[in-house]
């Protein structure tokens, strides 16, 4: 994304916080003004002390007076304004985060997946934190410090023209020297924000392999790959830190030069009796004012800079196509009876590589289907093109007569259950992960789903049984325990279509037989699909389709594909 189109998009996420911007801008002006003011009191207050026995105190006092004023408005405008300011900026993340957020359940799993999920936490979470400090820098500093040079210059131009004149001349070097820095910065900014994605996505990949990275002893190589990826991120930062701190002392250069200039001009028009002590006191210390914005103004340009940087990559994932929910604006569809057809179904990953391929079949409402074949075959691509999580290339899957991409996600998706080989439960409670598909269950309901699943034994065995709080990624649990957890969520809300993807892979063979049982009272009247590699499981089923090279190459029953003595007959006698 170019920088103009992103600087456009961060106006528009500002502009509904417009009024509150303009009340910050004249809260500036008059911090500004008030602070603008007060050198022209001190040389005032100067003048009137010409020599010994000749001090207006009359007039001192008054000026004193107004300069407390002075201080006072200052002081509640630039608290009042910074108090805006961080009140506009943290709403804008707070927006910005909630989209974000929404984005992560709009885009597809497809796009997810070609991701490292280390990358999309530092987009939601480090990008967002650097934009909002560019954003609060540029309404506190930027504001303050543009009004403060023209304001400056103005009360320079009515004092003495001629050394006006001279801050004038001298004034492009410091805003050369901050825009050729900006610009060697920002590229560094941008690879930086690069590479703190990839280290956060690896780290994140570590931790969630850690006992794999133990069991094979592997610690060296990823010690080894991590401290490659830290030497190079620490390179470019140190880059990126070595150009952006040079804007200050670049710009404190020229800003002596400008000073001195002042000073030495103003010292010659006093000796020529063309200026008062009090007037070049009161102009070097305009000199000063107007000098320290552009310090300030350039370490706000560099900030930006990275913010800018981070926020092209935020812009980038709000930007990402969503998953296409809808081909009619209305779909007829609320519930389904389990009549599935498959028709010249085609999809890859890599578009170069056919993965699955004219696969086409029918499905009677309340059938049982198995799918058996090699890993890698495609039989878990096939349930995710089955739930829309993926779309097909080609072909087409049809529910009740309705192509599936004319009903509503959350439809199809209310009407399908499924229990995968992989488990999922958030840090909660218990008895809330096991009512996540269905909140409005009652206690009882949850228990009666629970002693389904067989799953009410262990859980009443501990400390605070239903209530028990599931640490991260279920960490207090074992895998057999989790997958109970997840077959007895399904058990609490059981829809017409049912997805069991190796649902019993991490159970013992004593609990499998009775989760089998209850699965088969479960299956009755319902279009159920198993996806399964101990054939042993999957005898009793009205179908069963064997997959190969992503597509399926023998279908039948359980005795049919035992008496063509084919593929399926060799898996099954397969030691």
């Amino acid at each position: 994304m170019k920088n103009k189109a992103i600087y456009l998009r961060i106006l528009k996420l500002v502009k509904p916080h417009l009024f509150g911007i303009i009340f910050s801008l004249i809260l500036a002006t008059a911090s500004v003004l008030a602070s603008l003011y007060i050198p022209v009191l001190t040389g005032n207050a100067i003048d009137e002390m010409i020599g010994a026995g000749q001090v207006s105190f009359e007039a001192i006092r008054k000026i004193l007076s107004l300069f407390f004023l002075m201080l006072m408005i200052n002081g509640i405008a630039t608290w009042l304004m910074t108090l805006i300011n961080n009140k506009v900026t943290f709403k804008i993340v707070h927006d910005l985060r909630n989209e974000l957020f929404n984005k992560l359940h709009k885009v597809s799993c497809f796009y997810l997946d070609t991701m490292g999920h280390g990358d999309i936490l530092s987009r939601l979470i480090s990008d967002v934190e650097r934009l909002s400090d560019g954003l609060l820098l540029g309404f506190s500093q930027l504001f303050t410090g543009v009004l403060t040079i023209v304001a400056t210059l103005v009360f320079m131009l009515r004092i003495n023209g001629w050394m006006a004149l001279a801050v004038i001349v001298l004034t492009p070097l410091s805003l050369f020297a901050a825009s050729f820095i900006s610009r060697k910065t920002y590229k560094h900014f941008k690879r930086q924000a690069a590479l703190q994605g990839g280290l956060t996505s690896y780290i994140n990949e570590t931790v969630n392999a850690v006992r794999l990275i133990k069991a094979f002893g592997a610690e060296s190589v990823e010690e080894e790959k991590f401290d490659k990826l830290n030497k190079e991120y620490a390179k470019v930062n140190l880059k990126s830190l070595f150009y952006s701190s040079t804007t200050n002392p670049v710009t404190r250069f020229v800003n002596g030069l400008v000073y001195a200039s002042v000073a030495i001009l103003g010292g010659f028009l006093g000796i020529a009796g063309k200026l008062t002590i009090g007037t070049l006191s009161c102009f070097l210390s305009y000199a000063s004012q107007y000098t320290k914005p552009f310090n300030e103004i350039s370490g706000v340009v560099t900030e930006f800079q990275n913010a800018v940087a981070c926020a092209g990559r935020i812009f980038e994932f709000l930007d990402a196509q969503n998953a296409v929910d809808l081909l009619s604006p209305e779909s007829p569809v609320t519930e389904l009876k389990g009549d599935i057809d498959i028709k010249d179904l085609c999809f890859s990953y890599d578009k170069s590589k056919k993965l699955l391929y004219d696969i086409s079949f029918h499905v009677a409402p309340g059938s049982h289907i198995a799918i058996v074949g090699p890993t890698g075959c495609g039989k878990t691509t096939f349930i995710n093109l089955l739930m829309r999580f993926f779309e097909p290339d080609a072909g087409e899957i049809l529910f009740d007569g309705h192509r599936s991409d004319s009903i509503k996600k959350s439809t199809l998706r209310r009407n399908i259950g499924m229990v995968l080989q992989e488990t999922w439960l958030k840090s909660a409670s218990i008895a809330d992960n096991i009512a996540y598909g269905k909140p409005d269950a009652t206690r009882e309901e949850i228990i009666e789903a629970a002693k389904k699943a067989h799953a009410h034994s262990f859980i009443s065995r501990l400390e605070n049984g239903y209530d028990t709080i599931i640490a991260p990624d279920g960490g207090n649990l074992s895998a057999g325990q989790k997958q109970l957890l997840c077959i007895t969520r399904l058990m609490l809300s059981i829809p017409p279509i049912l997805i069991l993807d190796e649902a019993t892979s991490s159970i013992d063979t004593r609990t499998e037989i009775r989760i089998t049982k209850a699965f088969q009272t479960l299956m009755e009247g319902r279009t159920s699909f198993i996806v399964a590699h101990r054939l042993s499981t999957i005898r009793n089923a009205d179908l069963i389709l064997v997959m190969k090279d992503g597509n399926i190459i023998e279908h039948g029953t359980h005795d049919e594909l035992v008496n063509k003595q084919g593929f399926y007959y060799q898996m099954l006698n397969s030691k």
